[in-house]
């Protein structure tokens, strides 16, 4: 449940609670505003003109922070995508008061009644934002994508760019995007499948409160769209990742799969929605069967979220390759420096190799900074979902104190068992001994606190019976 919708502000009291807890600021201080209102009126003077490419942005329709616009043609056999990243190198310098307070947040940081910017919304949802309402600058990278799917960096520029349209996922139609969308995605995925890359993109989760009082959860189904969109990002990052790996330098994101007792669990908890993992397919093999829109596959997506140790960010270091689980392949953040302080450095250092320049220095100092910054940013967003998926889970058991529960048991730790409820969306924990993994079980919900964002359960008959 890291993406949670409340469309109904059914939870308003609750994330309230939780912005005061996080301790996560209401506004900018004055002198950064300031400052961010005179940057926003600078005028781009290193920038080539490329009003003549037809980009579009593709978001979520509310969205007005928009990182990404895209072009794509074809060259003979291969495809070219050019992907305008915004420009916040251009209007954010190094050391000014926009650029302090951005090194104190780390990442915009999302809750499902809003969002904590950043940057000031009159550059990340105005004057850099790559909005349709007149030329923005950007730095476009153009990504040559094979026929088998690889992506290599053709040329990275400053440029202004002037988008044809803002495209949201709700109301978009396919002959707004340009003709090769579809099969560039098709080559990208092609190319993670061979590679061994998971792939399960879940759909969003909304909570509402019915008439009668309680609360309940849904999905809305993900678009078709929304994933081809996302190959645009990771061909960008996986090409820009094999720069920085040419010249020995840059910052990356890593991460290490499941180990096998969190796989083990993994195959528990498929078995505990019903879901038929094959003895002989991976865990990323298996996550590649799913669908995102059927409820408990997309739960258990998010299970593997859960599972892993967490990606972080590491700088080039000699003789030792980045590695990116999920990924299989070494890879970097740059497509999103509105939301991401590490992805401006990144853009950065790209733009001066792809230019046969070296990477200023202080980009290279950044890159031995970045991941304490950054870990503590996403540190505090983990502990946000966290905090959103208990109240959200809290939410939804509201009113069903009394009710007994299938359930199975995923893992045993020093904290007692983990239990995945076999109908909902929800793991919890019953200090019982004499459990397994793997054991099946019903547990009963004895009471909920939504303000403490806590369910207790009881096992029935005090212990499961092994399945």
């Amino acid at each position: 449940m890291k993406i949670l919708a409340d469309p109904g502000h059914a939870l308003t009291e609750g994330l309230a609670d939780i912005r005061r807890e996080m301790q996560l600021p209401v506004d900018f201080p004055v002198e950064v505003l300031a400052a961010a209102e005179q940057a926003a009126r600078r005028t781009p003077s290193e920038h080539a003109d490329r009003t003549d490419l037809p980009f579009v942005t593709l978001d979520p329709a509310s969205s007005t922070d928009l990182d990404q616009a895209f072009a794509i043609e074809r060259a003979g056999s291969d495809i070219l995508l050019h992907y305008a990243i915004a420009d916040v190198g251009w209007f954010v310098s190094e050391g000014d008061p926009i650029d302090r307070e951005a090194w104190k947040r780390g990442t915009s940081q999302y809750l499902p009644d809003g969002k904590v910017n950043l940057h000031p919304p009159v550059l990340s949802e105005q004057a850099a934002s790559l909005l349709p309402d007149g030329p923005r600058p950007a730095v476009v990278f153009s990504v040559r994508i094979d026929q088998a799917g690889i992506a290599r960096l053709d040329g990275v520029e400053r440029a202004i760019v002037r988008s044809r349209a803002k495209l949201g996922y709700e109301a978009m139609r396919d002959d707004e995007l340009p003709p090769l969308f579809p099969e560039l995605a098709q080559r990208v995925w092609a190319a993670e499948n061979r590679r061994g890359a998971a792939r399960l993109d879940v759909p969003e989760q909304e909570v509402e409160r019915r008439p009668d009082g309680r609360y309940e959860l849904r999905f809305r189904p993900r678009r078709v769209a929304e994933d081809r969109n996302a190959t645009l990002s990771l061909a960008t990052n996986l090409a820009i990742a094999q720069l920085l790996l040419e010249y020995r330098t840059g910052l990356f994101r890593v991460m290490a799969g499941p180990d096998v007792r969190a796989e083990q669990r993994l195959r528990n908890t498929a078995r505990a929605y019903g879901l038929r993992w094959p003895r002989e397919a991976t865990l990323a093999q298996f996550q590649r069967m799913l669908d995102p829109n059927v409820p408990l596959q997309a739960a258990f997506g998010q299970a593997v979220h859960r599972a892993g140790t967490g990606a972080a960010y590491a700088p080039y270091e000699p003789d030792l390759l980045p590695w990116h689980a999920a990924v299989a392949a070494p890879y970097a953040h740059a497509t999103a420096p509105l939301r991401r302080l590490a992805d401006r450095y990144v853009v950065t250092a790209a733009l001066a190799l792809a230019n046969g320049r070296t990477v200023p220095p202080s980009v290279t100092e950044a890159f031995a900074a970045l991941p304490k910054v950054m870990a503590r940013a996403d540190a505090i967003g983990g502990r946000i979902d966290r905090a959103v998926v208990d109240l959200a889970e809290t939410a939804l058991l509201q009113g069903r104190e009394g009710e007994t529960f299938a359930a199975l048991v995923t893992d045993i730790d020093e904290r007692g068992a983990r239990i995945q409820l076999r109908d909902l969306p929800i793991v919890t924990r019953l200090a019982v001994d004499g459990l397994l993994p793997g054991a099946v079980l019903r547990a009963k919900l004895i009471e909920t606190d939504l303000r403490a964002r806590t369910a207790r359960f009881v096992a029935e008959n005090g212990k499961g019976v092994p399945g």
